[in-house]
């Protein structure tokens, strides 16, 4: 390995502090009528910079409990991922969404492969044996995303200094997603900012929590 010569110390280290001194970030708070809304996904996507390269890499979604782990998931577009089932019964996955049809066959433990999610989207999910079992898979064009927690809150990190159009997305909003749209420019460190939805009453299948009970399984 060369070494790096003691006159070009200082060179390197304006460098990297004016690297860090351009780096933005946003934290994001998304809340309802009633608090925090988990599971939204915020989205910036930079209006004077070319976005970087996709990284193929491997995500998961989780069978559970007869459920999907997470309930939301978000994604860069070139994104594989794959449905390990922990369960001990099998489940059938699939979608009908335009941005990704595909179908898992009744399986147990792992598919032979991971799903390829290469178009920008929502993708719902669900199982053709257990109708309670629905997930969302978010496919971003964007490299600069994150969802919310418990509280509300996203972070974006190493973003660029520069103008950006912020978006959200959940699955219970009334409104569009470009309906969200803000325009902001970010400097140095971070910035907050707050959007207050409205969501629709959550219409999902009943899962019944015992033996006896109708539906359960």
């Amino acid at each position: 390995m060369r070494n790096l010569r003691p006159e070009c110390a200082p060179f390197l280290m304006l460098t990297l502090l004016a690297a860090q001194a351009h780096a933005a970030g946003l934290v994001a708070t998304v809340r309802d009528g009633s608090g925090p809304v988990p599971n939204a996904v915020v989205l910036a996507a930079p209006e004077d910079a070319s976005v970087p390269l996709a990284k193929q890499t491997v995500e998961t979604i989780d069978q559970i409990d007869k459920e999907f782990v997470p309930y939301v998931k978000a994604v860069r577009a070139g994104s594989m991922v794959q449905f390990p089932n922990k369960d001990n019964i099998r489940h059938h996955v699939y979608s009908f969404s335009p941005p990704k049809r595909f179908e898992l066959p009744l399986y147990a433990g792992n598919p032979a492969r991971p799903v390829l999610f290469d178009k920008p989207g929502v993708v719902k999910l669900g199982c053709n044996i257990h109708d309670w079992m629905l997930a969302y898979v978010y496919v971003a064009e964007t490299p600069y995303f994150a969802k919310t927690d418990a509280s509300g809150r996203a972070e974006l990190k190493d973003m660029p200094a520069g103008h950006y159009r912020l978006r959200v997305w959940h699955p219970g909003m009334t409104i569009s997603e470009d309906a969200t749209a803000r325009r902001v420019e970010l400097g140095e460190g971070a910035a907050t900012i707050e959007w207050k939805l409205e969501l629709k009453r959550e219409l999902r299948p009943r899962r019944a929590t015992a033996p006896g009970e109708p539906g359960y399984r």
